[in-house]
């Protein structure tokens, strides 16, 4: 399978089935293979009195998390909707539990696998309720240490996880580029022999393009269909040209790795006598001559006795006459 591309609408509906679905369908135009959203009550998510992130506040204003989120929430009934939807039109649906009632939820509607947001890595208790289904698991490490990391791939494994996938993630949003640190996702890769790949907060797509190229098996981005919009992520995504750019450079990224063998493609070898040069006379020479360095030399095409064999044609006699430029036979 190629890297699986993961367009990650989260609460960029702004609480609209109608507009989910408008994201669903640009997803599927830009060629992501899944649409990701997020599945919360706001209640269960965070407390009453809890403070948004600055980038929240410059995006919505000065209003409580809580306040925020209910406003982005969809019902359990518009979510499966909006999965049948997105079943109808060919793209896969997958949303993010930020509860363990949605977790509930979205275990009785299919999820394929579980995407664990970076939040909720030290989170044992719900760590524990996506592993029990016994569901791949493929879970972000924004903010985390490799200590971190290591205990919550513990935690997943011991309760009875599928197959575990760990994506590097920064949670800046924007994240500045000297805050990648894209290096670190092939660190994860070698210290917990799993699969890895990369949840992308920065501005444009460069970086996700190149952790496609680093070896990211997954790759998933924000994206709207209006940046302007109000929201806290609008501003931090894509637009659906954007989205496009992105995954047509990443599956070009994904054509050029090629197997690692090295070797004449099959578009190249039509080249090969064109552009390599054969031993050729380079003056009239007679037959029964000694061939020297001074009646040979070595020009193009490649279709006659390769130059790497100059030694061994060197000292030889001409075995017939040779006008200027005719390649040279033994």
């Amino acid at each position: 399978m190629g890297i699986y591309i993961i367009a990650e609408a989260g609460v960029n509906h702004n609480g609209s089935y109608e507009l989910a679905c408008r994201l669903a369908d640009a997803a599927l135009e830009a060629g992501a293979d899944c649409i990701k959203f997020q599945t919360f009550k706001a209640e269960k998510l965070v407390s009453k009195n809890a403070e948004k992130a600055q980038y929240q506040k410059a995006a919505t204003g000065d209003t409580s998390q809580q306040e925020m989120l209910k406003k982005l929430e969809l019902s359990y009934e518009e979510f499966i909707s909006l999965k049948k939807y997105c079943e109808s039109i060919g793209i896969a649906f997958l949303s993010t539990p930020f509860d363990f009632e949605s977790i509930d939820f979205l275990n009785s509607i299919g999820m394929p696998f579980w995407k664990v947001p970076s939040g909720e890595v030290t989170n044992l208790p719900y760590l524990r309720a996506v592993a029990r289904t016994g569901k791949p698991v493929v879970m972000s490490t924004g903010m985390c240490t490799m200590d971190e990391i290591a205990s919550s791939v513990q935690a997943l494994r011991e309760s009875g996880a599928g197959e575990i996938t760990l994506l590097h993630c920064n949670t800046e949003y924007p994240t500045p580029y000297e805050d990648v640190n894209l290096r670190a996702m092939q660190t994860i890769r070698d210290t917990f022999g799993l699969e890895v790949g990369y949840s992308d907060h920065t501005k444009g797509i460069e970086v996700p393009v190149a952790a496609a190229a680093m070896g990211a098996v997954i790759i998933e981005k924000h994206f709207t269909l209006d940046r302007n919009m109000e929201g806290p992520d609008h501003k931090a995504s894509l637009e659906p040209q954007e989205l496009k750019d992105m995954v047509t450079s990443i599956r070009h990224i994904e054509a050029a790795l090629g197997s690692g063998v090295k070797e004449p493609s099959p578009s190249e070898k039509k080249n090969m006598a064109v552009a390599r040069k054969s031993i050729v006379a380079a003056r009239a020479i007679r037959a029964g001559e000694l061939l020297t360095e001074d009646n040979i030399t070595v020009k193009r095409p490649g279709t006659g006795i390769s130059p790497m064999r100059w030694d061994e044609v060197l000292g030889t006699r001409a075995v017939r006459d040779y006008a200027e430029d005719e390649m040279i036979e033994l």
